[in-house]
């Protein structure tokens, strides 16, 4: 049970290559006026970036009709005008053709369902010469009340800044994330080392700790990605009842994950180490308010996750402390582990991403799709950092807009970053030189996809930059130091030097190991996965590009607001 959620939230994220299809319906009776949000496909639409600029068209109600078909209606109707139609039993393509042979100059069709991205197949773009949007069913109805007398319609999609300081915030806590996740993984690594020369090397001083899981088996690693393949299917054809599952799923994870994050911070800086037995059992206080505290964090974020005003803090907290934790629990023993495993999240990307389009009856990319969410639960998958774009105006109509990381960018490189710093202490290298090198990479992969993501104004996948970055990075290091071999086999080369107890500790506190020991023999045998590992490995270990472009709900590194569908 527990492999089939974590494959089911690794396999289900990827961010879409959309750019920001949000528009400006403007309306007017020629005494007042009113803007509601509007989706359109900017493939299939090209919109002015003003009001000015816009045209302006009488608006004509056939809501009482779907438009699949022309009768009723003759040719010329619609001469000069726009035609506001509702959504439903046939696709958006169909209703743009018939409107166009109309003479209608703009199509507006009002969804009862939450509102998608219009698409079609690429070769029927270019049937289509007028504007088509996607507008929500009770702003239609809304404006009626308005305007009862008649109005006039306005379509416009104000320009996108291409930078934001939102990005800078992005980027600060994608490394804030990666470099503690890392450092903690390499400070436990530290810390078990000492307790087995305390201990005189006895007693599975090389084993992960009761809630770790080490990956240590290049088979198990390509069993377990062709595993999220399957489950990425499945998400694919099931996603209104999985999203669900994994919703609650990451309400639980993520809680668990602060509570160890605060208490073990809590407990370095020597904060309530109090104590009390009720029936024979001792229960710290610290440990039980901080679970009161996390759970509550984690049922506020479950209840309101589709507020946007606020709740993206609670989002970006719980999400900071999943993949901190994630990091230093889930343990690559090597880095030839580490090539293997980035290596194939990469050609997962590709196929999912780029060939699945070419295998599917409409067109579809899986992964795309599955990230956008479906159009009848109006859900997303809880899997990336949010911050609120600042050069985005609070009274836009489309409501707060995002910047947004996905948690595989996060994790997939962080995994490096930390057996690195455990490699580390493994071999006594100076300065942590390891762990700071690859970190300093990940900060430079990260630099790179979001000036590339600016300067192209589409959507990257940042894997394609980080793994390269990270992988060849670290590699470099360990030739220039004459590590590789020892680098390449990690753990598994049997002994490694341990520090002398003139050695800093990682973290206050730790013991430092007895003087004048030389080495240790190391071994990373598969533990079987404790309770808390279910919960541990159950995450989003997978990846988002960057996109530019800004929706109401997710967007940037993107998911868009509005998912896409043909009808």
């Amino acid at each position: 049970m527990a492999r089939i959620l974590a494959a089911v939230l690794l396999c289900s994220v990827y961010m879409s290559q959309v750019k920001s299809q949000e528009a400006i319906l403007h309306l007017s009776d020629g005494t007042s006026d009113k803007e509601y949000c509007v989706a359109y496909n900017s493939l299939w639409t090209n919109l002015s970036e003003s009001l000015g600029g816009a045209n302006e068209y009488v608006l004509v109600n056939l809501m009482s009709s779907v438009l699949c078909n022309s009768s009723g209606l003759s040719p010329g109707t619609l001469n000069g005008k726009a035609v506001v139609v509702m959504r439903g039993e046939c696709e958006f393509i169909q209703k743009a053709i018939i409107a166009q042979e109309l003479g209608a100059a703009a199509i507006l069709i009002a969804s009862e369902k939450p509102v998608v991205i219009p698409s079609a197949n690429q070769s029927d773009y270019l049937k289509v010469k007028i504007p088509l949007v996607l507008m929500r069913y009770e702003d239609i109805l809304d404006a009626q009340e308005t305007f009862p007398g008649g109005m006039t319609v306005r379509l416009y999609a104000p320009a996108v800044p291409l930078f934001d300081v939102s990005i800078l915030v992005m980027l600060a806590i994608a490394v804030f994330t990666v470099a503690a996740g890392g450092y903690w993984s390499g400070a436990s690594e530290r810390e078990k080392l000492s307790t087995t020369l305390a201990t005189g090397g006895g007693g599975g001083g090389g084993r992960a700790d009761s809630g770790d899981l080490a990956v240590y088996s290049p088979v198990k690693v390509i069993v377990f990605v062709a595993f999220m393949c399957v489950m990425l299917v499945l998400m694919y054809f099931f996603y209104k009842w999985l999203v669900y599952v994994i919703i609650a799923v990451f309400c639980l994870a993520s809680a668990v994950a602060l509570h160890t994050c605060l208490d073990i911070l809590l407990e370095k800086i020597g904060f309530g180490n109090g104590s009390f037995s009720c029936q024979g059992n001792t229960f710290s206080v610290r440990s039980l308010l901080l679970a009161a505290v996390c759970i509550t964090v984690a049922v506020l974020w479950g209840v309101y996750r589709n507020e946007d005003r606020w709740v993206w803090i609670l989002q970006d907290l719980l999400g900071i402390a999943f993949c901190i934790n994630f990091m230093k629990s889930i343990t690559v023993s090597n880095y030839k582990i580490c090539v293997i495993l980035l290596g194939l999240l990469l050609l997962y990307d590709v196929f999912f991403v780029f060939i699945t389009p070419f295998l599917t009856p409409n067109g579809e990319s899986i992964m795309v799709q599955v990230a956008l969410g479906s159009d009848s639960t109006g859900e997303k998958l809880p899997v990336v950092m949010r911050v609120p774009r600042f050069s985005v105006s609070t009274l836009n109509p489309c409501g707060v807009q995002f910047s947004i990381l996905g948690y595989g960018d996060l994790i997939v490189p962080g995994l490096l970053v930390s057996y690195c710093h455990r490699f580390d202490v493994w071999t006594n290298s100076p300065r942590k030189i390891y762990y700071i090198c690859c970190t300093i990479a990940y900060l430079m992969g990260m630099i790179v996809t979001f000036a590339v993501m600016i300067l192209s104004r589409m959507g990257q996948p940042a894997l394609l930059y980080l793994v390269p970055f990270t992988l060849l990075t670290s590699a470099i290091v360990a030739y220039w130091r004459g590590e590789m071999r020892s680098f390449w086999s990690g753990t598994r080369t049997g002994y490694q030097q341990v520090l002398d107890s003139s050695r800093e500790p990682l973290l206050q506190g730790v013991l430092c190991p007895p003087p004048r020991v030389t080495e240790v023999a190391i071994s990373l045998p598969s533990p079987s996965p404790s309770p808390s590992s279910i919960f541990l490995i159950v995450l989003i270990l997978h990846t988002f590009p960057i996109d530019l472009q800004t929706f109401q709900h997710l967007s940037c590194v993107t998911i868009p607001a509005f998912p896409k569908n043909k009808s």
